[in-house]
């Protein structure tokens, strides 16, 4: 295809450069890079400067949070992994347990934990933290729902309104404030944090200095996780991804999290020592349908177009090998393939327009002049709507646009709007096709609920399920695999999700969402792999307290 072989002949033409921009890359000094202790980390962001102050991490439009530093300083009871194993590690918490019907979460806090200012880490600091939520004094944003804590001995219960089975993550993440600081703030919805004393965690680095360009933050002598490499933590802001992708490669960042155009000839051929980490989630990038208005309120078309695109070269060229590929007719990937039931276990789709053109067929469909023509005897035409300059899915459009032309006719039109009219036409439903990320559960449910879930639409507004599927059947099940209290009931109803999903085709799954990470072992190693994927290497997750207490002095 001519778009594909022009995307290639731009790579290979922009790697031309590598070696000049190579050239420029030394990191600095080297006497100043030499493997060893000593070294800060730079961890970048392109998001420009960050003009307020705030250090509050339940706040999301905080510095502490649009930086990504308050995950370094407040911890949580447990990390939850979002890719390699979908494991929990205990972290504030000695251990952590829910029981059956997830409504009740059973935590040991750890005894050996003081906060930054010396102050003992006790339970009363979780019962307190979460007692916020209760008391309304702190908004519930992560809709926790808590109902109370009971304490027996060294044990903390956390109850729940209803099951946090698909929202585990969401619980075990909470950040945990101390309650001898806390208890003074007036309004913790808005408090910014910025008084003498107030930031006070309990996580590996504490903070030291911030203005509008930086934010430096030095370890926690005291860290009950043990000793740091790593002696300093430098956050920086760039104005956007090229200045940043500009820094990663001369060695002027460290760290950083993302999505880089041409990465091989752009930064990982600059320097031997400059890595780049994907990590699959549970989610996926989405191609999402209008069902409610043609063409797709045509399950045969929406059916023809599975055994059309091809989501391998959405993975090697518009992802530029950062995802994996999901070819399974359940949508889910190999991360979730064990929840795939054994109906469906070896039924994938593939590139095969002969089918695609046999099942249009059969509905109805002809062809004119080599263009496809519905049941009606119209022309078969539609739009995909991505935002403008969100290259990867604006290059996936011009992708999906090419492939259904020349295999089956249609005409795609390529629509970029601002973020602000595309926001507005996925709420309101006046899209026809739009590509979008699913909400990650970390585990099938994730994919079901954004797709097929009616309680997302709220007022004619949808937060997901943006096709507006609805089916009481599929809704029935979707409540039972959230608030099931057995996994046989559990798996009964993915059953049923997994069934109404490969019938009625209400989106394509296209590749696995993942988390990315660009990071360099000039001055640490032990940060996660290929190999070991015991965090994401996605330094704005609650995982970076992980890789900063594995990362130990190269050399």
């Amino acid at each position: 295809m001519k778009l594909r072989k022009s995307l290639i002949a731009a790579a290979a033409m922009a790697a031309i450069g590598a070696t000049a921009l190579a050239g420029c890359s030394a990191g600095g000094d080297p006497a100043e890079a030499e493997a060893g202790t000593g070294v800060a980390l730079t961890i970048a962001k392109p998001d420009g400067a960050i003009t307020t102050e705030s250090h509050n991490p339940y706040l999301g439009d905080s510095s502490a949070s649009k930086y990504g530093y308050a995950k370094v300083i407040f911890e949580p009871l447990a990390l939850v992994n979002p890719t390699g194993d979908l494991g929990t590690t205990p972290w504030l918490a000695e251990s952590v347990a829910w029981n059956d019907d997830y409504t009740e979460l059973t935590v040991v806090p750890r005894s050996d934990v003081a906060w930054s200012d010396g102050e003992p880490f006790t339970a009363d600091d979780i019962v307190f933290t979460f007692d916020q939520f209760l008391s309304g004094k702190l908004a519930d944003a992560s809709g926790l729902h808590y109902e109370g804590a009971t304490v027996d001995g060294d044990r903390i219960t956390l109850g729940f309104a209803d099951s946090k089975y698909t929202a585990q993550a969401r619980v075990l993440h909470t950040p945990i404030v101390p309650k001898h600081i806390w208890e003074n703030i007036a309004d913790p919805n808005t408090d910014p944090l910025t008084g003498e004393g107030l930031v006070v965690g309990t996580g590996p680095y504490v903070l030291s200095n911030w203005t509008t360009e930086s934010v430096t933050l030095t370890a926690n002598e005291n860290y009950w996780g043990g000793e740091l490499a790593v002696p300093e933590l430098h956050y920086v802001s760039y104005g956007d991804n090229a200045a940043l992708t500009t820094a990663l490669a001369s060695g002027e960042a460290d760290w950083a999290q993302a999505f880089i155009p041409q990465i091989e000839s752009s930064y990982l051929s600059a320097d031997d020592d400059n890595h780049f980490l994907v990590s699959p989630t549970a989610g996926a990038g989405t191609l999402f349908f209008n069902l409610q208005s043609e063409p797709f309120d045509d399950p045969a078309l929406r059916e023809a177009l599975a055994w059309t695109i091809d989501r391998q070269a959405y993975v090697d060229i518009a992802r530029e090998g950062a995802s994996e590929v999901v070819w399974n007719v359940t949508g889910l990937g190999t991360l979730l393939e064990d929840e795939i039931i054994p109906e469906y276990k070896d039924q994938n789709y593939s590139v095969d327009v002969d089918k695609a053109k046999q099942i249009l067929t059969d509905a109805g469909y002809t062809w004119k002049d080599e263009k496809l023509i519905d049941p009606d005897g119209a022309p078969v035409s539609f739009s995909i709507s991505v935002p403008s300059g969100w290259s990867d899915w604006n290059t996936e459009q011009a992708l999906i646009a090419e492939e259904l032309d020349e295999a089956l006719g249609i005409e795609v039109k390529v629509d970029q709007p601002d973020w602000g009219g595309w926001d507005a036409a996925r709420q309101e439903g006046t899209f026809q096709a739009i590509i979008h990320w699913l909400e990650d559960t970390g585990n099938a449910y994730g994919l079901y609920t954004s797709t097929m879930d009616p309680k997302w639409i709220v007022d004619g507004k949808a937060q997901f399920n943006f096709g507006r599927f609805e089916d009481p059947a599929v809704t029935e099940a979707l409540n039972t695999y959230a608030n099931a209290a057995r996994d046989e009931d559990r798996k009964a109803a993915s059953a049923v999700l997994q069934k109404a999903f490969v019938e009625n085709v209400p989106a394509i799954p296209l590749g696995a969402h993942p988390l990315l990470g660009e990071f360099n072992t000039r001055n640490y190693v032990g940060w996660p792999s290929e190999d070991d994927q015991y965090a994401s290497a996605d330094p704005t997750q609650p995982g970076i307290v992980q890789v900063l207490t594995k990362l130990t002095p190269a050399g």
